[in-house]
């Protein structure tokens, strides 16, 4: 009947949106000013008469020039159109969901990895890019690449077109955007020091989960620039495309760019490495990351082999000869007599330290330590069992990033001290490196704390009653990006939907505690339950068939040897391959005592 764009004159002077002033009119006036307080608003009139129903279909969308606008118009105004759009969304949905099934006897465990973990990964991170707290809907260069790792199980071809989209926007210098809004690329160029260095690492998990060597030929150009000047802390800008390399070419231009150490033998941190609020620990040039150490020997371990399989000796050997170098460093100069150091600050004082009153210790130098790929030692041990005594909170349910957050410490760690006193990367729960705790767990055989840190960021586990519900705030299938750890707000909830730890919680369950990994052409099993589940069960539905795994844990040990039968049949190893198409291939694995 009428429309509006005028939300001031749709609400009126007084007007709420819970009792808008033109409901009381028969008209809207179809004013749509240029720019001020816009709305779209609907009037329409239906006569339905008593005990008959009616149907209304409202579409919202856009389209690139006038004249496209009457056909889209036409199709629309079809409600089966709608209808039949409903059920394709539905149907779409649900393969995505279904492509990976766990039944356990932890059904808060179930909900999460069976739906709303997948759900938020790729709805709200991958998809939309945005979320309540946060609506810009660019591309982080870090964000999405870490974001698709809870792919390559189940869509890797998701997986490979974002590694390949992230490509473009890297410097001919090795650097990247820190981040970047389509269609047009604009984005900011930083000093962050482990942007770049992730296009590596999400590299060699990709090929290592999928054996598709061809995506290293891919050619992708490279963005053209001069480098920062030592003024400027970032510069954002539209930047001219340059020369093509293979995607091997960029990942190596990573790798080399990262080498650069400072007087302890570590990584320069740079304006902030995976933490951007420690902005200013390195911003002059010559702090350095104990994390990003671990950070890049991990990457170093998945990348290398790539690089001796396609002829390229003399790039495997200068990095791995970068891993070593940073190993000796780390133990030599990161050890804190408990647990590692977090960074050098450009004056050469630690942060992370037992020395110091705050940041004394930091969650990822513990858990990297561990998920660095390198052999698990004391120290790593040690490191992990400081991290669960100094940072996971049992009684109210919060694993800490640092303890005790930045206050009144008049050294200056950057925009992380701006946040109170155990608010978000200040010392509450930032549940991304939480899940990292959790993996590290699993990676040394320990399933019952990597389930007890799942439970503890399960939102289930939460909301359990109605007065925790009212505390915390926030949806109960959702992952909270940050829990707050301080006064009357300790256990509240902080940004939901938009964060990086639903890709790496999805993996803290399905590869960490169930032990299901994708491997070249099938998966590799091997388990990490909690002593007291004795059992669980998987189904993968894929295009190359479906595999049904059935875990059995006899002795409630929960790790051990894992010993596999597929189709009645015991194998060697721990790989199953898909059986093909329309297929089906059941798998049972025990595990034994060592």
């Amino acid at each position: 009947h009428s429309v509006t764009g005028d939300r001031g004159a749709f609400l009126g002077r007084e007007g709420h949106v819970s009792d808008p002033d033109a409901l009381g009119h028969w008209d809207l006036s179809g004013h749509f000013p240029r720019g001020g307080d816009a709305c779209a608003a609907y009037q329409v009139h239906l006569d339905i008469p008593a005990g008959a129903e009616a149907e209304v279909v409202f579409v919202l969308g856009e389209v690139g020039y006038q004249d496209d606008l009457a056909p889209i118009v036409r199709k629309w105004r079809k409600p089966e159109t709608a209808a039949d759009a409903f059920e394709m969304l539905q149907a779409s949905w649900a393969k995505r969901l279904g492509a990976v099934q766990v039944k356990t006897p932890d059904p808060a465990f179930d909900l999460m990895v069976n739906k709303w973990l997948v759900y938020q990964n790729l709805s709200c991170r991958i998809m939309a890019r945005a979320g309540f707290y946060q609506a810009g809907g660019a591309y982080g260069f870090r964000d999405q690449l870490q974001d698709v790792l809870a792919l390559l199980l189940t869509d890797s071809a998701r997986a490979r077109a974002h590694i390949l989209r992230a490509a473009h926007y890297q410097f001919e210098q090795g650097d990247v955007l820190h981040w970047w809004h389509p269609p047009m690329g604009r984005g900011v160029r930083t000093r962050c020091s482990d942007d770049y260095v992730w296009l590596a690492y999400v590299t060699g998990r990709y090929v290592e989960a999928t054996g598709d060597t061809g995506i290293l030929d891919v050619k992708i150009p490279f963005l053209k620039a001069p480098e920062l000047r030592p003024e400027e802390h970032d510069r954002y800008a539209l930047f001219e495309a340059s020369d093509a390399g293979t995607l091997f070419d960029h990942c190596a231009r990573a790798l080399d760019r990262m080498m650069a150490t400072g007087s302890h033998g570590l990584p320069l941190m740079g304006g902030g490495d995976w933490n951007d609020g420690m902005d200013r620990i390195g911003d002059k040039g010559q702090g350095e990351s104990v994390w990003l150490a671990w950070f890049q020997i991990a990457t170093i371990g998945v990348f290398t082999p790539l690089a001796q399989e396609r002829g390229h000796p003399d790039d495997a050997d200068r990095w791995q000869a970068h891993a070593a170098n940073l190993t000796k460093a780390l133990e030599r100069h990161a050890w804190d007599g408990n647990w590692y150091l977090r960074a050098f600050d450009d004056d050469g004082i630690a942060w992370g330290s037992s020395q110091n009153d705050e940041c004394r210790i930091d969650l990822i130098a513990q858990a990297w330590s561990v998920l660095s790929g390198l052999p698990v030692d004391n120290r790593a041990r040690s490191a992990l069992r400081s991290a669960g005594m100094d940072l996971v909170d049992e009684k109210e349910r919060l694993i800490r990033l640092l303890s005790p957050p930045f206050d009144k410490t008049k050294r200056d760690p950057g925009y992380i001290q701006a946040y109170p006193p155990g608010v978000r990367e200040n010392g509450g729960q930032y549940t991304h490196a939480a899940a990292w705790l959790g993996l590290a767990y699993s990676r040394i055989g320990d399933g019952d704390l990597a389930h007890r840190i799942f439970d503890i960021i399960n939102p289930i586990a939460r909301t359990g009653t109605l007065n925790a519900a009212d505390h915390y705030r926030r949806e109960p299938y959702v992952l909270a990006g940050d829990v707050s750890g301080v006064g009357k707000q300790i256990g509240r909830g902080g940004w939901s939907w938009y964060t990086g730890a639903a890709g790496w919680t999805w993996q803290l369950g399905v590869s960490g505690i169930l032990g299901i990994r994708p491997v070249d052409g099938g998966i590799r099993v091997e388990p990490c339950l909690p002593s007291g589940w004795g059992h669980a069960n998987i189904i993968i539905e894929s295009e190359r068939g479906r595999i049904e795994i059935a875990i059995q844990d006899p002795d409630n040990i929960g790790s051990g040897r894992t010993r596999l039968v597929v189709d009645q049949r015991p194998i060697d190893g721990l790989s199953v391959q898909y059986p093909g198409k329309g297929r089906k291939s059941q798998v049972i694995a025990t595990i034994i005592k060592p």
